[in-house]
């Protein structure tokens, strides 16, 4: 006997897809503002003549959902009927019982619909065996269209590994940049050059760079909310930052951690998990080392750690940046940097009461910050981010390296009143080093009018840029196609 019935199934089926009955209440679910993964993902499902499936993968609150209702409406506009569209989300307890052949056998037992099917699998991973239904609807099914989204990226990935190869790409979403939080709220925009790239300010006059700068004050304040409150689109929208940030807590951090991670991963100790998590927020921007990090928690061990590490990074928590060459002076090796997926989410959890006013957490933020936003930008390329800090001299550091075939590019972060650096720093050594080869190299700063040539003698010129207009820079070059090309 069936632990659901057919007809709890139809149900549930008829509840997530009102527009069987009435059309136009997509639009009650969809958003004005699209994000680059919406035009990605849409790409990937009416390519005419490579026919392949989609999967988004990103944290929860990121936006996965409504970028599935957006293409569900641009599907009606463009003719589609809506009874040949089916939204379903696993997350639900009774989709979970059953398998996703039964959910579309149900679906199809519905309505004598014919043509092509489009069909939204959201939170795939909670059904069992979800890669192998979804080779068998590729190679089975030529009339169905598809796209999943999930939570815990590698899970989706080992699933693109093993059955997916040719037959789906998996779609990373990572939070807003601050250019989609801009273009979210309508805000009044800095008018810029078309053509205008991050590289080519160190070409501009001073008098031009200062013209640019200015433009961007009227966006301080949202910069400093921006910092605060991160990337989710739905918490960027509301009208209470205090609650929204509790919100963030409850739904994404607790969440995932106390239910889609001890599930997804089989964590054997939810309270360790929770303690490693904490100690991660802390630590954040910071080298880790495993062996400190297991005797300052519970003395637990090295490999448990490393394997709970996995898992955070897994479900899109965190990024772990790796130790990276640049030039002739050596590198520290093996120990990666901590970065939280968005800064809000450290923000949250440590509960900071005013963050803005504390130099050294705004430091954090913007770091973080960068960051995500290098990550995004170069994501599907052959780049390597990560980070640079000599091996016996380990106090020289420099924050975000960006590793390509023929590029090095450095960005430093000093998100202070006063943003000089000494001869001796590692950005200025590794800019004077004949075998550094690095390209392009940013020091990233606080106020609006530190901006210009680093005045250090330098094989490479440094460029002051602060941080507010180099993060709008990079997300709008990404949003406008011109990803992996700073």
């Amino acid at each position: 006997m069936a632990i659901v019935s057919d007809e709890q199934v139809i149900k549930v089926l008829r509840q997530y897809n009102p527009w069987w009955r009435v059309p136009s209440v997509i639009k009650e679910e969809s958003k004005p503002q699209k994000r680059l993964a919406y035009y990605e993902a849409l790409k990937v499902l009416n390519h005419k003549s490579i026919r392949r499936f989609a999967v988004l993968s990103g944290v929860r609150r990121v936006g996965k959902t409504t970028i599935l209702y957006q293409i569900m409406e641009n599907l009606m506009e463009e003719g589609v009927c809506p009874r040949n569209i089916l939204y379903v989300t696993f997350d639900n307890p009774i989709l979970k019982l059953i398998d996703v052949d039964s959910v579309l056998t149900i679906y199809e037992s519905l309505y004598p619909v014919s043509g092509t099917r489009y069909i939204f699998f959201d939170e795939i991973q909670y059904t069992d065996n979800w890669e192998l239904w979804m080779k068998v609807i590729y190679d089975s099914r030529k009339d169905i269209r598809l796209i999943a989204t999930g939570s815990a990226s590698p899970v989706l990935e080992k699933g693109s590994a093993e059955s997916g190869t040719g037959r789906w790409s998996v779609l990373k979403i990572p939070t807003m940049s601050f250019y989609e939080y801009c273009r979210l709220l309508e805000l009044d925009v800095p008018e810029l050059p078309g053509n205008l790239r991050l590289s080519g300010l160190v070409e501009e006059s001073q008098a031009a760079l200062g013209d640019l700068m200015a433009r961007f004050a009227p966006l301080l304040n949202h910069f400093n909310r921006y910092l605060a409150i991160g990337g989710f689109p739905e918490l960027v929208l509301a009208d209470d930052d205090l609650y929204a940030q509790r919100m963030l807590r409850e739904d994404v951090v607790d969440k995932v951690i106390k239910r889609d991670v001890l599930s997804l991963f089989h964590i054997r100790s939810p309270l360790l998990m929770e303690k490693l998590f904490l100690y991660l927020c802390i630590n954040s921007t910071q080298i880790f080392n495993a062996t400190t990090a297991a005797k300052e928690l519970e003395n637990t061990s090295v490999t448990t750690i490393e394997s709970y590490i996995d898992a955070l990074e897994m479900s899109n928590l965190i990024y772990l940046a790796k130790p990276l060459d640049v030039g002739s002076k050596g590198a520290l090796k093996g120990k990666p940097k901590i970065f939280i997926a968005d800064a809000a989410i450290r923000n949250a959890v440590l509960m900071v009461e005013d963050v803005l006013s504390e130099e050294n957490e705004m430091g954090v933020m913007v770091e973080t910050a960068v960051y995500k936003h290098i990550t995004s930008f170069y994501q599907g390329s052959t780049a390597q981010p990560g980070y640079f800090r000599k091996a016996k001299d380990n106090q020289k550091e420099v924050d975000v390296v960006v590793e390509l075939p023929r590029e090095k590019i450095l960005c430093e972060v000093k998100y202070r009143n006063n943003s000089g650096i000494p001869a001796t720093d590692a950005i200025v050594e590794l800019c004077r080093d004949e075998k550094s080869k690095v390209t392009s190299a940013f020091l990233i700063t606080k106020k609006l009018d530190d901006f210009g040539i680093v005045k250090q003698k330098t094989r490479i010129p440094i460029l002051r840029v602060p941080a507010i207009a180099f993060l709008y820079l990079l997300g709008k070059a990404e949003a406008e196609g011109h990803a992996g090309k700073i």
